[in-house]
């Protein structure tokens, strides 16, 4: 594994996109316990002020990885060099080129309709779905239950749909239970792409960086908080970042 690369005190594993999913194509049910995360720039805003255990979550992940072109223009700009691995492309690459038939996949999150059609657009898998109840950021007794039930599943992989910084609480609290095997991955929104509930942004859109304009036009009550307002708090801890590192 290629050495961890340091970009506003995160550790990014600067894996390729094929290198990232030729890392998944390796892990078996019966792998060790190991899971992925994918921070964005909405991420590392709120990992700036994250209490420990989220900012453990992401440290002791198996692979981190950088999922925003924004992200990584910016770090390029801080002299750091982070390969952007799209969470949503990752998640669609497991499901058309890793997993096969007879696979066992857990999806935690995620609503009962998107894991039918799932299962209709891959019937060769065996898809086990379970719905955590809401608040799981807050609430240790549930997420707890949803670790149990992910780490019972028996799954090659381990889909946490549950928003962040839950999930990747969730996928810690999972390494620490007995017996736990497979892969998590915290995929945040991408089964929505998926069963094409939402639709992704044209690649040209993608490639210059302005996915995060398109999505915010197509749901603008929803994310102009995020994109608007608490996004560009990522320009200050760059700089900050950068004039420490000086």
């Amino acid at each position: 594994m290629i050495a961890r690369t340091d970009f506003l005190d995160v550790q990014f594993d600067p894996l390729p996109f094929d290198a990232a999913v030729a890392w998944l194509a390796a892990r078996q049910r019966d792998s060790d316990y190991g899971y992925v995360v994918t921070p964005n720039v909405d991420h590392m805003v709120r990992l700036a002020d994250a209490p420990a255990e989220v900012r453990a979550a992401y440290r002791q992940a198996a692979l981190c990885l950088c999922d925003s072109r924004v992200l990584a223009k910016l770090a390029r700009i801080a002299g750091v060099a982070l390969p952007v691995v799209p969470g949503s492309d990752l998640t669609a690459a497991l499901f058309e080129s890793v997993l096969q038939p007879g696979d066992r996949v857990a999806l935690i999150g995620g609503q009962a309709e998107d894991v039918a059609r799932l299962r209709l657009l891959h019937p060769a898998l065996d898809i086990l779905h379970h719905e955590p109840p809401m608040r799981l950021r807050t609430d240790a007794a549930a997420r707890a239950g949803a670790a149990r039930v992910a780490a019972a599943a028996g799954a090659r992989f381990i889909l946490l749909a549950v928003g962040s910084p839950q999930q990747e609480l969730l996928a810690h609290e999972i390494a620490a239970i007995d017996g736990a095997s497979g892969t998590a991955l915290c995929i945040g929104a991408s089964v929505d792409f998926l069963v094409g509930r939402q639709i992704r942004a044209p690649r040209i859109v993608q490639r210059a960086g302005m996915e995060w304009a398109w999505r915010l036009a197509t749901s603008p009550r929803r994310l102009a908080r995020r994109y608007l307002i608490e996004g560009p708090a990522i320009f200050p801890l760059v700089w900050r970042w950068r004039r420490a590192r000086r």
